[in-house]
């Protein structure tokens, strides 16, 4: 980082990402995250009796705990989420676990050189942003030896994501991917895709589509929207564009991957990765956050992070880690 500021990681460490980490690595990492003090005396504050079985009826017992009481989006995108009225004593906790498991403050990657970069898309303002800094890093140095992935979805935008991005100078997007195109166009400085490939298969469930520009002097970057896995169901998600840009890319074992998101989501994105990601095809996860620090992000939104939303967060990375435990101790 060159922000001028010096960035510290989180208090309790994420489940192992790097090349080659074994199942009982991430299985400690995950034990590590789920015990720590911080989110034990969350669980207090809010009635509830820490179990005494192992990991898996932990992770079991916090899924359950967290519904009832950190779910404040029942099923809703995450803009529709209610916020909890809560005591003062009970913000500050809430915010000081939050910031030492990892969901406040940004760290650098690990190294300075990755086989793939990968940008998890989002609402329109996270579009501008993780494109954003992406640029950044790839222009002060990063290396990366394949291509820049943009990952979305074809979710409409709401009203406020298109007033977001007119007053953005963004105008004319009408989906989530939409969104990230053109943040790709103005962060790399870029008009038109030299590739183009997707189908459009009637319904965006069913749909995808992938968009590769070349910048001048940096890798490829792809703009990729992915179909369901459950179609059916519900539109695609952040595992299915994960393992849809996997296939395309044919992610191979040993290849190092660096995922940037906003701090907020990294230890539930970074696990649903290990997940979709390290284990099938055993490759390296690095997982960061936007640091907001930084003067060419300055223009962009930056929406206020309440207690409410850590609290879901909280709930989405223990869900995750629970799915993650699920698959590594499977068979």
């Amino acid at each position: 980082m060159t922000s001028g500021s010096v960035l510290v990681g989180p208090d309790v460490a994420l489940p192992a990402g790097t090349v080659g980490a074994s199942t009982t690595a991430m299985i400690a990492g995950i034990d590590g995250w789920i015990g720590a003090d911080p989110l034990r005396r969350l669980v207090a504050r809010f009635g509830g009796t820490w179990p005494a079985g192992d990991l898996a009826d932990t992770l079991g017992f916090l899924d359950e705990f967290s519904a009832r009481h950190w779910d404040f989006r029942g099923g809703r995108e995450r803009p529709d989420a209610r916020e909890p009225d809560l005591d003062a004593g009970t913000v500050e906790l809430v915010r000081a676990a939050a910031a030492a498991l990892g969901l406040v403050r940004p760290v650098a990657p690990v190294t300075s050189a990755y086989a793939h970069l990968v940008v998890l898309g989002g609402l329109a303002h996270a579009c501008l942003r993780r494109v954003a800094y992406a640029a950044h890093l790839l222009r002060r140095g990063l290396r990366v030896t394949g291509e820049v992935a943009v990952l979305g979805s074809f979710r409409p935008l709401s009203d406020l994501e298109h007033r977001t991005l007119a007053a953005a100078g963004v105008p004319g997007c009408e989906t989530e991917v939409d969104a990230l195109d053109a943040a790709v166009r103005l962060a790399f400085g870029v008009t038109a895709p030299a590739q183009e490939d997707g189908v459009d298969a009637g319904h965006v469930h069913h749909s995808w589509s992938s968009r590769t520009y070349l910048p001048a002097a940096l890798p490829p970057v792809r703009v990729l929207a992915a179909p369901s896995s459950e179609p059916q169901r519900r539109r695609a998600h952040t595992a299915d564009t994960q393992r849809f840009w996997a296939g395309h890319v044919r992610l191979a074992p040993g290849d190092a991957v660096l995922l940037v998101t906003a701090p907020i989501y990294v230890p539930f994105q970074h696990c649903d990765a290990l997940r979709t990601l390290a284990v099938p095809y055993r490759c390296g996860i690095d997982t960061v956050g936007v640091d907001p620090t930084l003067a060419d992000l300055a223009r962009l939104p930056e929406p206020t992070l309440s207690p409410g939303r850590y609290l879901q967060e909280i709930r989405s990375a223990i869900r995750s880690m629970r799915a993650l435990h699920a698959v590594l101790t499977a068979g």
